[in-house]
């Protein structure tokens, strides 16, 4: 064999070595993972069951007597828990306190709550899983150099400040409200 092959075979040999290394790392996954919503999903709530009307005789009357006409059997079902839930997550917006505004483009003005910033993403990511498990709407943005954490947006103020102080008391984090724009 020439010499020639000889380095040839070893650099197609080393090229499939460090390509065996590097793909599992490259690929490992992460990505699709996150897409997958079907963990932030809440199951169905539970149905309550009907109760059963039992049918009233087809039986003529006796024409002899008339007897007042039956009222209809009444059956009382309670409201499912998933009405119950929306009847208490609707917004309560206080239009005498932080009436929502168009800006001078009639946009509407929105706020966000920008919670923290890293440079490394996975941390980014990590805190906005551990918001989304305790139920808030939180989004993160990749900048030149940092990644940010954000939670909103709303259309009023006061309430993000109300809950800037409760994650601050939940989780120790300080945060700053923010113009929300789509950029």
């Amino acid at each position: 064999m020439k010499e020639q092959h000889k380095k040839q075979l070893v650099g197609l040999a080393a090229v499939l070595v460090s390509a065996l290394v590097l793909f599992p790392l490259l690929l490992d996954g992460s990505g699709y993972r996150e897409r997958h919503l079907k963990d932030r999903i809440p199951p169905a709530p539970d149905m309550p069951e009907l109760a059963q009307i039992e049918p009233q005789s087809t039986a003529l009357p006796d024409t002899s007597e008339v007897a007042p006409p039956a009222q209809p059997a009444v059956v009382a079902v309670p409201a499912p828990p998933l009405q119950e839930a929306v009847a208490a997550a609707e917004p309560s917006i206080d239009a005498s306190e932080d009436t929502p505004r168009l800006d001078e483009q009639q946009v509407p003005v929105a706020w966000t709550l920008q919670l923290a910033s890293f440079r490394d993403e996975a941390n980014a990511r990590s805190l906005r899983s551990e918001l989304i498990d305790g139920g808030y709407k939180v989004y993160i943005r990749n900048g030149p150099d940092l990644v940010r954490v954000f939670v909103g947006p709303d259309m009023q103020r006061s309430r993000l400040e109300s809950l800037q102080a409760r994650l601050k008391k939940d989780y120790a984090l300080e945060g700053m409200i923010v113009r929300f724009t789509t950029q």
